[in-house]
């Protein structure tokens, strides 16, 4: 190794990769006491985790410590770009219907559509249409503008941001156009396709439990007793289509392909099915409050043209292939003594100390656009009852960043403490001391993609970290390397329901700053429990219990 030069090591701590694991992990445990037992405020957490992260790497993994102090500033860039940008544009975007009096309209029609019952709309957005989000934007807009939504609907603030970060997991590995399949075959060795078709065999078995576990979220036992052919028909329509668009349509389309067909088979159905719902859990609207058409239209502007300008940006190549156009305006900064000095194993310059800046391609420059068409358009259609102008809205954006200023630093903070786990090789010797299980790995997989987005917030990085381990353990093993990488991206979807950004995030959606600790309370048993069951199907695939179709 050159001066000014850092080759990461899994063996840095007494030449064991156990120990250097055991010793990697402690920020992430140290995360999650402060916040969990000690009830610090979330951007304490971070900070103090920050520190122990930046200890372990320069006294115990050997980093250099201007190379560690720079790690924490790409941290801070990434978290700012992307993250930041799409979390600000996100609750901008919904904070602007709040604003102008029209959540009361977005309320009535989902009222309409769920017959009634804000049960059965909490499935919808929860599921549904954040699944839906999740596959075109990814990077934390899904949770924001989802768990806003049902706080408007009058679903209480943490069951809001529990149905919403539960509901989105399964559909992380398919999110922003499959972005970490993809990632997870090319660093894996095999196809983005291969991987897909792998996962969408496995993932059936666990959507089907996702309805029901949103209904216990929302109403206990009696929720599920009661609602429990809705949450059947949704679970059984949306994991055959995930399976269908993998295999038959297009990988890249599989949360979205199966999101709108769970949306629109639940919707058709509800004009026959007559549930049961409680006094508490309905939303019943006057017929004098019954908005227009026009109403209608306008309320659920920010919704259905997010999703319009989301599909373009990311699909049309009729005549002008959009995202290839809008893919060149991305900025690719190799870091100032980062890249060229952070090196892997084999002597190459990291090419995760490039950072890629997306400019026009970015999920927060399409919904920032969604915002300014839609302050034109209220500013047009504005009326006594709707009163609302350009400038308003442009003002409602500097109050949300006033109003988030705390969120945003935590999620800065907490990915510049996944930076510097990543850069100094704490989180890889987490990683091999799991890989070096041999055959019980095919148990322990999943776990690997749920701690790496559970550090990250991102299955993106999650698959970066560790798809090459995951081949290479399959190999050791004589496994099915497509199986580890299926597991390992479903695992980091499973992973974000704790991830420290997540809990930011949906914590500042739901207008709840400080609550994070509650959330990740009430969360982290969903996450395990659905955790051990990726586990045991994994394990059953490798054994050829579960058929995998390709």
């Amino acid at each position: 190794m050159h001066i000014g030069t850092f080759v990461p090591s899994t063996q840095a701590i007494a030449n064991s990769t156990v120990l250097s694991a055991i010793v990697g992990i402690l920020p992430l445990v140290a995360f999650f006491i402060m916040l969990g037992v000690f009830k610090m405020k979330t951007h304490w957490c971070a900070l103090g985790s920050l520190l122990i992260a930046l200890v372990i790497a320069i006294l115990g993994f050997q980093m250099p410590t201007m190379m560690a102090m720079n790690s924490v500033l790409f941290g801070i860039a990434f978290g700012i770009m992307p993250i930041l940008y799409i979390v600000i544009s996100a609750v901008w975007l919904y904070n602007l219907t709040v604003d102008s009096g029209r959540d009361h309209d977005v309320r009535a029609v989902f009222s309409a559509v769920g017959k009634g019952d804000m049960r059965i709309q909490a499935l919808l957005l929860g599921f549904s249409f954040c699944g839906l989000l999740e596959g075109l934007a990814g990077f934390g807009a899904p949770v924001a503008i989802v768990a806003a939504m049902l706080v408007s609907l009058g679903i209480s603030p943490i069951k809001a941001a529990l149905v919403t970060m539960v509901g989105n997991a399964i559909n992380v590995g398919f999110g922003a156009m499959a972005i970490p399949i993809t990632t997870a075959g090319k660093i894996g060795g095999v196809t983005g396709g291969a991987v897909a078709n792998t996962a969408s065999s496995i993932t059936p078995w666990i959507i089907v439990l996702v309805p029901f576990l949103l209904l216990f979220i929302l109403d206990g036992i009696r929720g599920v007793r009661q609602l429990w052919y809705i949450g059947l028909l949704q679970g059984l329509v949306t994991a055959l289509g995930h399976f269908v668009a993998a295999h038959f349509v297009s990988y890249e389309l599989t949360a979205v392909f199966a999101s709108l067909l769970g949306f629109a088979v639940v919707a058709g159905g509800l004009v026959v099915l007559n549930p049961t719902t409680p006094q508490e859990w309905r939303s019943e609207v006057s017929d004098e409050e019954v908005p227009s058409a026009k109403r209608i239209t306008l309320a659920l502007m920010p919704y259905w043209l997010v999703v319009i300008i989301f599909s373009i940006a990311k699909l049309w190549t009729l005549g002008i292939n959009v995202p290839q156009t809008l893919a060149k305006t991305t900025i690719a900064v190799q870091w100032p003594g980062l890249y060229g000095s952070l090196l892997t194993s084999t002597g190459e310059p990291s090419s995760a100390a490039i950072l890629s800046i997306q400019t026009l391609a970015s999920p927060g420059t399409m919904i920032v656009l969604t915002a300014l068409i839609v302050s034109a358009a209220y500013a047009v259609a504005s009326t006594p009852r709707f009163k609302f102008s350009f400038t308003r809205g442009i003002a409602v954006l500097f109050h949300t960043i006033y109003t988030l200023r705390w969120s945003l630093a935590t999620i800065a903070l907490v990915m510049a403490l996944a930076y510097v786990m990543n850069f100094s090789g704490q989180t890889a010797a987490i990683g091999a001391a799991l890989a070096g299980t041999g055959a019980a790995f095919a148990f322990l997989s999943p776990i690997l993609g749920w701690i790496g987005t559970a550090v990250t917030g991102s299955a993106t990085s999650a698959n970066a970290l560790f798809a090459s381990l995951q081949s290479t353990a399959a190999a050791g093993a004589n496994l099915d390397p497509h199986i580890l990488l299926a597991a390992n991206s479903i695992g980091g979807g499973i992973g974000k329901i704790v991830s420290p950004q997540n809990l930011a995030i949906a914590a500042t959606a739901i207008a709840k700053p400080g609550s994070e600790a509650e959330i990740l309370r009430k969360a982290a048993p969903f996450s395990g429990g659905l955790l051990l069951v990726l586990c045991l199907l994994t394990f059953l695939a490798t054994q050829g219990v579960i058929p995998i179709v390709q």
